[in-house]
């Protein structure tokens, strides 16, 4: 019985003609070529779904690994800065005792007389002649005050030279500029002009 009914479907597809196909009238076609049909509709489905997945889970996958590389970058980074941290965090420490022993150098006003003081004692341990040593107007600048002090004083050249290097010696930072030197009619004295230059720190809320 399922021999005969298996041959009678062979039968009718061996005589179905391929051109007499009608996409409007399927129900029409033999057996087997329905079954055909239906199987190659069910195989491009599955194959066309397969490969749009594959396409999205790549796309997906290179979106994954550019992530990874740019976290790989940015802990590389990372770990580069740490490991500059330590040092950095020396050097600014470092820095930071030079800028307070700088700082330690400049006078604050209570301590400029004290200075004036100490410019007479070096002029007159050193056996010159005190014409005048007076105190100019301050000089702000960006970050600290300039201090003229205007000094005139006659010696030799000796004593001159000595009392430059005594001046330029004091623990306070000290700068000396526009220098003059004029003989005088004693020819063993000279009269020399000088202006000392001291600092101290701007107080940035109350210097202007």
């Amino acid at each position: 019985m399922a021999v005969a009914a298996w041959q009678e479907l062979v039968d009718e597809l061996k005589s179905f003609d391929l051109s007499e196909l009608n996409v409007d009238n399927i129900g029409a076609w033999p057996v087997l070529v329905r079954v055909g049909a239906w199987v190659a509709v069910f195989v491009l489905c599955l194959v066309g779904g397969y490969f749009y997945v594959i396409a999205d889970l790549r796309v997906q996958l290179a979106a994954v690994e550019a992530k990874e590389l740019q976290l790989k970058a940015d802990f590389e980074k990372k770990a580069f800065k740490a490991a500059k941290l330590i040092p950095l965090k020396k050097q600014m420490a470092e820095m930071e005792e030079s800028f307070g022993i700088l700082l330690s150098q400049l006078p604050a006003d209570t301590e400029v007389p004290g200075l004036l003081e100490d410019m007479t004692e070096k002029a007159v341990s050193n056996g010159l002649d005190i014409s005048s040593i007076q105190l100019q107007a301050e000089r702000a600048r960006e970050f600290y005050v300039e201090l003229p002090i205007a000094i005139k004083v006659s010696g030799s050249y000796h004593d001159l030279a000595a009392f430059v290097s005594g001046i330029a010696g004091l623990p306070r930072i000290v700068t000396l500029h526009d220098y003059n030197i004029e003989s005088n009619k004693n020819l063993s004295q000279q009269s020399m002009s000088i202006t000392a230059k001291t600092y101290r720190y701007k107080d940035q809320g109350g210097d202007k």
